[in-house]
């Protein structure tokens, strides 16, 4: 590291920080904005569980510099980890697939999960959601009060990409719990007590164990499903073998759940806090729904870090960083680069233009999901400000996480006039 390194007590990133609120994070981003990347040590109890004596990373807060990393992975590749910790190998294998590669594999296994996404298949996946949505506002009009995490953000994620992949009804209950492990093991309530290390391999077990006797079902007997299109995709005479298709299971299960969970939470805390927005997004839903999906998820930033390592001695932004070091992306904080977006601490449906890196920075390893993200969020709130537009969330409960912005309980109140109506009533 060529940089003059803080010490443990003038870094921002502490248990602390990763505790606070979006609103107080900002304080710190917009101070570290001003400046060229920061070079900051691993704090064991901000939720870092591999920090050894002298470990680091350098924070990339700015939109540019974000986009600079991401877009350059021959400076800055992805093969060494993207997460703040340093996970075992055998667990990046079986849960990160291509997104902890680098070129040439990355683009040979991408291009493979790439082409099971066929016109036809796309199309199916679009109308599964578009009727899952429908049944998610029945059950929450149904329900009247409740937790809307558990009644509605959680349910969407699961059920499309279960369904999606042919997954049996019966364990996707259980294959949400194990999904849900590896983001959320900081907690005690996950770990409880034993080393989170284990806990999490042995969610990756089962998850990959999941997507693997899939692939094999699939080979032996095919259905109308994607996980049947990737047993069967061939490019230039290779297909994707067992271990390939449970590491791309475990990143799909894994992304999909959270993502959109938090994507949807954080949108409905804001339409909430933002009547005049909401009041927007009901008058004209259909012609707005474009550029307010975007700012859902800009304003969400449901992940909210991403690491690279430098490949060679590099300079970013007037830092100078050394081959080896850990570059970390927050992704929060160039979603609220002033030097970017107008008034970025507002919400706004009809933002535009709007770049968020929400889904990445661009590069070879934007977000693959996109597209089946938002055509979730562009379906469930068109049905919710349809059907059940005066809905009403209130105080959240938060996840504390260096990497996923999770929100883990968030009561729902339905005005009286809602409650317990089905959907033959529309």
């Amino acid at each position: 590291m060529t940089g003059t390194p803080s010490t443990t007590t003038d870094t921002p990133f502490t248990g602390a920080f990763w505790a606070a609120r979006a609103a107080e994070q900002e304080q710190v981003f917009r101070e570290l904005r001003r400046r060229p990347p920061s070079w900051h040590p691993l704090v064991p109890e901000a939720g870092v569980l591999s920090a050894k004596e002298g470990d680091g990373f350098w924070a990339v807060v700015r939109h540019a510099d974000i986009l600079e990393v991401s877009r350059d992975p021959a400076a800055f590749c992805s093969g060494r980890g993207m997460l703040l910790d340093d996970f075992p190998p055998e667990i990046l294998q079986a849960t990160q697939s291509f997104i902890a590669m680098d070129d040439p594999r990355h683009a040979q296994l991408r291009r493979l999960v790439v082409a099971a996404f066929t016109p036809r298949r796309l199309a199916a996946i679009r109308e599964q959601i578009a009727g899952q949505a429908r049944q998610i506002v029945d059950g929450l009009l149904a329900a009247g009060d409740c937790d809307f995490v558990a009644q509605v953000s959680r349910r969407l994620p699961v059920w499309t990409i279960a369904e999606m992949m042919g997954v049996p009804a019966s364990l996707h209950d259980e294959l949400a719990a194990a999904a849900d492990v590896p983001l959320s093991v900081h907690e005690e309530s996950v770990h409880r007590g034993r080393d989170p290390m284990r806990v999490v391999a042995e969610a990756v077990e089962f998850v990959t164990g999941v997507g693997t006797d899939l692939a094999r079902a699939r080979r032996r007997r095919p259905a109308d499903d994607l996980m049947t299109s990737l047993v069967q995709t061939e490019i230039d005479g290779a297909r994707l073998t067992d271990p390939e298709i449970g590491a791309f299971f475990n990143l799909l299960v894994t992304a999909g759940f959270d993502t959109t969970r938090n994507t949807i939470s954080h949108t409905a805390l804001a339409l909430t806090a933002h009547p005049r927005q909401r009041e927007l997004l009901r008058a004209d839903f259909p012609g707005l729904a474009k550029t307010a999906v975007e700012e859902f998820v800009r304003w969400s930033t449901p992940v909210l870090t991403f690491r690279r390592t430098a490949t060679r001695d590099v300079e970013l932004g007037g830092a100078r960083i050394a081959e080896g070091d850990k570059v970390v992306l927050f992704y929060l904080s160039g979603n609220r680069d002033e030097r970017v977006f107008t008034d970025p601490l507002a919400f706004d449906v009809r933002r535009s233009p709007n770049p968020h890196v929400g889904f990445g920075g661009g590069g070879p390893h934007h977000c693959l999901g996109a597209v089946v993200a938002r055509t979730q969020l562009t379906e469930l709130f068109g049905e919710l400000l349809r059907r059940v537009p005066d809905f009403e969330v209130g105080d959240a409960s938060y996840l504390h996480s260096n990497f996923v912005h999770g929100i883990t309980r968030l009561p729902c109140a339905l005005p009286r006039g809602h409650r317990n109506r089905t959907g033959a009533e529309r």
